[in-house]
C-alpha cells in the first residue's frame, strides 16, 4: 500500500472520530478563530502593514454597502455585468464578515446577513445558467466553478456572522441556500466535482468549507473524499477535450492533493492554475487545521501544500510573474490576492520561514486573520530575509517520474538571466503540444517567449471572457513553441489521450558549477519513431558581457523528415548577415497545425557555416548565432494570419528547417549583450562577441561544440549523449587532441 493511500485511510479514520457536537461549535472557526479574533484585536493600530490592509478592505467595504444589495437575475458570460457583479459580490461578502469580526461593527453583519437572505430567496427560482458553453453550467455563473468560488468565499462570510444571524434565519439561508447549493455543484454536477482537476479542487473546497461552518459531517466527508457513485462514464472528457474520469480515478479533496501535485510541489497543469487553485487549497487547509488539528492536513504527503507554494514563488521571473507553461496568461504574478493568502497561510503554519516575509512585503497586503498578523507583525520586526530563487529541476507527476521543468538562473546584484525548460507530463486538459520547450528571460523581460493561452480573461468581447478558438489552433500547437516541429505536426498529432500517455524523461541536470549551468532530456514519443534530445547550457565566459545560452538538439529519425525550430522573440530586428527576400504580399506560412495562423515575411537558404541574426528590445541588444548546412532555411513569420477577430498578438518569430533528413542536429547561441539609452541615443556593445560557431565533432556518443570569439579565445562544450553518470571516465580525440573528463560533459576555454 502506497504511503499516500495509507495517508488518506488514517484520515478518513480520524474524521471518523472527530465529529463535532453541534452545541459545542463556536464561530467563527474557518479563517478566523476566537481566540484569534481577540489577539487581532489586540494589536489593532500597532501593526502598520495589517492596520494599512484592513483600512484599504474597510474603505471597498463600505463604498458598496452604500451602494445597497444587488442581485441580479444571472445571464453573462465573464466580463458581463452579472458575472462581474456576483463576483464582485463573494469577494465584498467575505471581505465584510471579516470587517465584522474584527472591528465589531453590527453594519457589516448586517450586510452579510440581508444579503445571504436575498440569495435565499433567489437561488431556489434558478434554473440552470442561460449561456451553455460550459460541460458543467452553474446557476449563479455560466460554469459550476464560478459558483464553487461564490461559496468558498461565502462560507467565510457566513461563518463570520452566524452567531449575529438568528436561528430562524439561519435555518432559511442553509435550507434554500447553502445546503441545496452545495448539492448541486457535487451530486447536481458530479462531471465537475468528482474529477482531478483545478475545477473540482474548488468545487471540493466549496462543500467542505460550507461543511465545516454548517457542522454537516456528510458534506465533509464529500468535499474529502469525493462522490462514492457518480454515475460517470470512463473516459468521459470536458467541452475542452479535458478528461474527466478514468479507470479506478480517485476524487474529493485529497485526491486533488495526491494526484496533481509532484512530490517537489509542481502542479501538473501549469504555474497559473497551481496559482488559481492555491486560494481553495490552503484556506481549506487553513480551516481544517483550526477545526480538527488532529488530521494534520498541512503535514499531509510529506507537507506538500507549504511545499508547494515555495515552488510557486521559484516559477516566476525577477519581476514575480508566474512563467506560462500550457495554459497561462502573461503577466500574471505573486502580486495576485491568491498568492497574498497562500504566502501569508505558509508563513504561519510552515515554521515561519522569514525569506517569505521578503515575498509579503512585496506584495504589500496581508489577509485579514491571524496568519496575515502574524506577517505583518514579522515585518514590523524586521525579521524578513531575502527570498533566494536558484537554478532548480522541478519534478512532475505524483510520484516525480512525469518529466519536470528545469529553471536555470545566472543572477548579479544588477542582472539575471532565467532559462526555463519544460521536459513535462501533458498538464491535464490545459496541457500544450510542447515537448523540449523552453523560454528565456533577461530579469523580467521575455528575450525568447512561450506565447501562453489565447484568451482574454474577464472581457466579454472576447469570446465572453473565455477560452478562444486560436487556443486550440494556436496556442496549443507544437509551432506556437520554442521547439522541434516534424513534418509540420503538432507533437502527439495534437491528440490529448495520446499525449497524455507519454512525458519526456530527464538525462542531466547539473548546476553545481554556476558558470556552467546544464539540463538535457530526452523526448521520445511526440513523434513515432523518432528521438529527440535537446541539451541548453547557460555558460559565464571570459570575454562575453553576460552568460550566453548554448542550446544543441538532437533528432534521429527512421524515415526521412523535416524539421522546424522556431525562436519566438520580441523587437525589432537590426540584422542578419545572409541576404534574404521579403514578399510584397504576406501569405499564410502553413494551412494547419498552427501553421496556418503564422504571415511569412521573409526567407532565405543558407550557403554559409553559420547565420547571425540580432535583435533589440527593451534597451538590451539580443544575437542568435546558429550552425547552418547548405540548403537550410530560415523563415521570419509573424503570428496574426487567419486572425478575421485580431484575437491573436502580432508577435514575430524566426524558423530554422531543415529538410528531407533522418538525423539532424540544430546548434545555437543566444546573446545577450550591449544597451540602448533613448535619452542619450547611445549604444554600446550592439553587436555580437561570436567569431565563428561549429560542431568539431558528432557520433552517436558525443557531440562537441566549438564557440570562437572575437579575441581567439574558443571554448569547447563536448556532452556525452548516451552515458550520463557522474562517475563515467571519458576520452575523445578532436581535432588531433585527447581530451580526458569525469561526469556527462566537459567544458573548456582554449587560448
Amino acid at each position: 500500500m502506497s504511503t499516500i493511500n495509507k495517508a488518506r485511510i488514517v484520515l478518513i479514520i480520524l474524521l471518523t472520530f472527530l465529529h463535532i457536537n453541534v452545541k459545542s461549535q463556536t464561530h467563527p472557526s474557518l479563517v478566523l478563530t476566537q481566540q484569534g479574533v481577540r489577539e487581532i484585536r489586540s494589536q489593532l493600530g500597532k501593526v502598520p502593514l495589517f492596520d494599512a490592509s484592513l483600512a484599504d478592505v474597510k474603505k471597498e467595504v463600505d463604498a458598496e454597502i452604500v451602494l445597497g444589495n444587488d442581485i441580479p437575475v444571472p445571464k453573462d458570460f465573464s466580463g458581463g455585468y452579472t458575472h462581474e457583479r456576483h463576483k464582485r459580490n463573494f469577494l465584498i461578502l467575505q471581505r465584510a464578515g471579516v470587517l465584522y469580526q474584527i472591528l465589531e461593527d453590527k453594519k457589516y453583519a448586517i450586510y452579510v446577513r440581508d444579503m445571504l437572505l436575498a440569495y435565499a430567496k433567489m437561488y431556489p427560482t434558478l434554473p440552470l445558467h442561460p449561456q451553455e458553453r460550459s460541460y458543467a453550467r452553474g446557476k449563479i455563473f455560466w460554469q459550476a466553478l464560478n459558483d464553487a468560488n461564490w461559496l468558498v468565499y461565502v462560507s467565510q462570510a457566513y461563518d463570520c456572522v452566524y452567531d449575529f444571524i438568528s436561528p430562524t434565519d439561519r435555518s432559511t439561508i442553509e435550507k434554500d441556500l447553502f445546503k441545496p447549493f452545495a448539492d448541486f455543484i457535487s451530486i447536481g454536477s458530479p462531471q465537475f466535482f468528482n474529477r482531478v482537476h483545478n475545477h473540482s479542487t474548488w468545487g471540493n473546497v466549496a462543500v467542505g468549507m460550507i461543511g465545516l461552518v454548517m457542522n454537516d459531517v456528510e458534506l465533509l466527508d464529500r468535499a474529502l473524499n469525493g462522490l462514492k457513485n457518480d454515475g460517470l462514464p470512463i473516459g468521459m472528457k470536458d467541452n475542452d477535450g479535458g478528461l474527466i474520469k478514468k479507470e479506478g480515478q480517485k476524487t474529493g479533496f485529497l485526491a486533488n492533493v495526491d494526484e496533481p501535485f509532484s512530490p517537489d510541489g509542481y502542479y501538473t497543469e501549469g504555474p497559473y492554475y497551481q496559482r488559481y487553485a492555491m486560494y481553495p487549497f490552503m484556506v481549506f487547509a487553513e480551516a481544517l487545521q483550526n477545526i480538527k488539528p488532529d488530521l494534520k492536513i498541512f503535514e499531509y504527503k510529506n507537507g506538500i501544500l507549504i511545499k508547494s507554494v515555495y515552488t510557486l514563488l521559484n516559477l516566476t521571473n525577477s519581476e514575480g510573474e508566474f512563467f506560462p507553461l500550457n495554459d497561462g496568461q502573461k503577466g500574471m504574478s505573486y502580486y495576485s490576492r491568491e498568492l497574498v493568502s497562500a504566502v501569508d497561510i505558509a508563513y504561519f503554519y510552515g515554521g515561519k520561514d522569514p525569506s517569505l516575509l521578503s515575498i509579503a512585503e512585496k506584495q504589500g497586503r496581508v489577509q485579514l486573520d491571524n496568519s496575515g498578523m502574524a506577517v505583518a507583525l514579522g515585518i514590523k520586526n524586521n525579521l524578513e530575509k531575502p527570498f533566494e530563487k536558484k537554478s532548480i529541476d522541478l519534478s512532475d507527476g505524483s510520484d516525480g517520474k512525469q518529466g519536470g521543468v528545469a529553471i536555470i538562473r545566472n543572477k548579479t546584484d544588477e542582472n539575471e538571466l532565467t532559462l526555463v525548460m519544460k521536459y513535462a507530463s501533458q498538464g491535464l486538459s490545459h496541457g500544450h503540444y510542447d515537448k523540449l520547450s523552453f523560454s528565456f528571460y533577461n530579469n523580467g523581460t521575455d528575450v525568447l517567449q512561450d506565447y501562453g493561452l489565447a484568451r482574454f480573461v474577464n472581457i466579454e468581447q472576447k469570446g465572453g471572457g473565455n477560452y478562444l478558438k486560436e487556443n486550440t489552433t494556436w496556442a496549443k500547437q507544437t509551432i506556437a513553441h520554442n521547439t522541434i516541429v516534424q513534418n509540420e505536426t503538432s507533437h502527439f498529432g495534437g491528440d490529448f489521450e495520446t499525449g497524455s500517455k507519454f512525458f519526456s524523461e530527464k538525462y542531466l541536470f547539473d548546476v553545481s558549477n554556476p558558470k556552467v549551468q546544464i539540463i538535457s532530456a530526452n523526448e521520445n514519443n511526440a513523434y513515432p519513431g523518432t528521438t529527440m534530445q535537446r541539451t541548453m547550457t547557460l555558460i559565464q565566459e571570459e570575454g562575453f558581457e553576460k552568460p550566453f545560452l548554448l542550446d544543441i538538439i538532437q533528432l534521429d529519425s527512421k524515415t526521412a523528415n523535416q524539421y522546424d525550430l522556431p525562436f519566438y522573440y520580441l523587437g525589432q530586428i537590426m540584422s542578419a548577415n545572409f541576404a534574404y527576400e521579403t514578399p510584397k504580399s504576406l501569405e499564410p506560412y502553413g494551412k494547419a497545425n498552427g501553421y496556418q495562423h503564422l504571415w511569412k515575411e521573409g526567407s532565405a537558404i543558407f550557403s554559409t557555416d553559420n547565420s547571425k541574426i540580432s535583435w533589440l528590445n527593451e534597451g538590451s541588444f539580443y544575437t542568435l548565432t546558429s550552425v547552418t548546412q547548405p540548403n537550410d532555411e530560415v523563415f521570419f513569420v509573424r503570428i496574426g494570419a487567419n486572425d478575421p477577430n485580431f484575437n491573436l498578438r502580432k508577435d514575430p518569430g524566426i524558423i530554422f528547417r531543415k529538410k528531407n533528413v533522418q538525423k539532424a542536429t540544430f546548434v545555437s547561441v543566444l546573446e545577450t549583450h550591449g544597451n540602448y539609452n533613448k535619452v542619450t541615443e547611445l549604444a554600446t556593445n550592439s553587436y555580437s562577441t561570436i567569431d565563428s560557431l561549429k560542431v568539431v565533432y558528432e557520433d552517436p556518443n558525443y557531440i562537441g561544440v566549438e564557440i570562437k570569439n572575437k579575441s581567439g579565445v574558443v571554448t569547447l562544450f563536448v556532452l556525452a549523449t548516451k552515458n550520463n553518470k557522474v562517475n563515467q571516465k571519458h576520452r575523445l580525440k578532436i581535432n588531433n587532441k585527447t581530451y580526458n573528463w569525469v561526469g556527462a560533459y566537459y567544458k573548456t576555454t582554449i587560448k
